[in-house]
């Protein structure tokens, strides 16, 4: 099993939700986070300009099978990409082991 974290866009979310769902990946958890990066921010307030680097993005994180690594990865980078800076990061890490609390099963089969 493979976990998949991706940070990406708050405006590319849905994208990448519907994505996920049309592949088969139809649970997942994600979170508002804030984080510091390449990208640079420009606001103008009161007609003052000023840049912060805390950039706000959406963190999802996914447990799959591993026969469905590489649909799930592709399925996120063509829905969240821009094409510009920003766009965010996937992380991939093994998973020894995952069990379902109902029923104490464990393995592969829980993530269906």
């Amino acid at each position: 099993m493979k976990k998949i974290e991706a940070i990406i866009r708050k405006s590319k979310y849905r994208a990448v939700k519907e994505s996920l769902h049309e592949v088969g990946v139809n649970f997942f958890s994600y979170w508002d986070v804030t984080g510091l990066g390449n990208e640079k921010v420009g606001h103008v307030y009161r007609g003052v300009a000023y840049s912060t680097s805390d950039i706000q993005r959406r963190y999802i994180s996914i447990v799959v099978n591993n026969d469905f690594e590489e649909v799930t990865i592709k399925a996120i980078l063509e829905s969240a990409s821009t094409g510009e800076v920003g766009d965010g990061k996937i992380f991939v890490s093994n998973v020894e082991e995952c069990y379902r609390i109902r029923t104490g099963e464990k393995g592969g089969d829980t993530l269906k």
